[in-house]
């Protein structure tokens, strides 16, 4: 099913105080709720509503993979995976919300900043697993509980490596601008898709927006999600990525793919994905432990084994030979930032590469 485009929502405007006295603070920030264990009264609980709803941005293969997981773990409960690109998630949400409907009880999207909009507009449950107190570190979780990261990716510059050889690969964003890259470089287009819409942000935040007008005239091939550029440089359909998800390249590579991800020396872009409970959750015993769940030990290790993705969880083993985020120079992102400049940041970006203003697509 398709759903009309629905425009994020503009920052919150603060009212003007009437005097220094009446000033009022722009957010009242409540305490967050003490850890919770996964108890025998929960899964009981969870066992008679039998169903939790879980929107994600996720790749449907895994996702399903991981709802299987947790349908072994707790017999009785199923999960329904609804999987979209994560502006479409969030559209789904605004269109439910206008109807006054509530189906999703746990969302995870690739798109931080959606967070950031819920839990302003009070949409969100505070809901902090034993798991993410005791092994996540605290700028992985919301300080007031209403959410946490389930992972995270980067967006590198790849290469193919039949048709580069090593010492001659771009190790900058700036090495992109050189002639000998001109008609061979892929990239996504943050119109569509969420994690290219961060990385944007990033990277004209710490680089300037001069680095995408000199990049606009490299005859830049624009795809759609973040998970084409790695699949065209494997086929060879392109020799360089400017951007893209780090997981789906380690996992062509780990299948004989001939890539080589960079990791630039400006930084690359980190992208967090974060995982919430909805307050009108129709399952919320399912889906606290459907959250509880996503955060243990068994399914971020999942998380890393099968899908190459990064946890935050202390106790999960990364893969074998990938340096840990901790040795790579990041561009890290501020969700709030980007909730208010999205639609600028994208604007701008179609009027520099003369793209099409259409917002429909697969954001991920």
């Amino acid at each position: 099913m398709r759903y009309a485009t629905v425009s994020r929502r503009e920052a919150i405007k603060l009212s003007a105080g009437l005097g220094s006295v009446l000033l009022m603070p722009a957010i009242v920030r409540a305490q967050a709720p003490k850890p919770t264990s996964v108890t025998p009264d929960m899964i009981e609980a969870a066992r008679k509503e039998g169903l939790v709803v879980f929107y994600t941005a996720m790749d449907i293969p895994l996702a399903e993979e991981l709802a299987t997981a947790f349908e072994r773990r707790y017999p009785g409960v199923k999960v329904r995976v609804k999987r979209s690109g994560a502006e479409r998630i969030f559209q789904r949400v605004e269109d439910e919300r206008n109807l006054g409907l509530h189906e999703v009880d746990v969302i995870c999207s690739t798109d931080e900043a959606h967070f950031v909009r819920w839990k302003r507009d009070g949409l969100l449950a505070p809901y902090v697993p034993q798991d993410v107190a005791q092994y996540f570190p605290s700028d992985a979780v919301d300080p007031d509980g209403m959410y946490a990261s389930l992972f995270s990716w980067l967006s590198p510059i790849a290469y193919n490596t039949q048709l580069i050889k090593p010492d001659g690969a771009p190790r900058a964003f700036a090495d992109l601008l050189d002639d000998r890259w001109k008609g061979a470089i892929v990239k996504a287009n943050p119109s569509y898709s969420g994690t290219i819409l961060t990385a944007t942000f990033e990277l004209a935040r710490d680089l300037g927006w001069s680095y995408f007008e000199k990049l606009a005239r490299q005859d830049v091939t624009q795809v759609q999600s973040a998970l084409d550029p790695p699949k065209l440089i494997a086929a060879g359909k392109h020799a360089v990525q400017a951007d893209g998800v780090d997981s789906a390249l380690t996992l062509l590579k780990d299948a004989g793919a001939p890539v080589e991800i960079v990791y630039a020396t400006e930084g690359t872009p980190l992208i967090t994905t974060p995982s919430a409970i909805f307050a009108s959750a129709p399952q919320p015993n399912a889906a606290r432990l459907l959250q509880s769940f996503l955060f243990s030990l068994e399914a971020q290790q999942f998380l890393v084994d099968r899908g190459a993705l990064h946890s935050f969880h202390a106790a999960v083993k990364d893969r074998a030979g990938r340096p840990p985020l901790s040795a790579i120079k990041l561009m890290r992102s501020d969700p709030n930032a980007v909730a208010e400049q999205s639609e600028d940041v994208k604007a701008r970006y179609t009027q520099i590469f003369g793209l099409s203003s259409a917002s429909s697509g697969d954001q991920r």
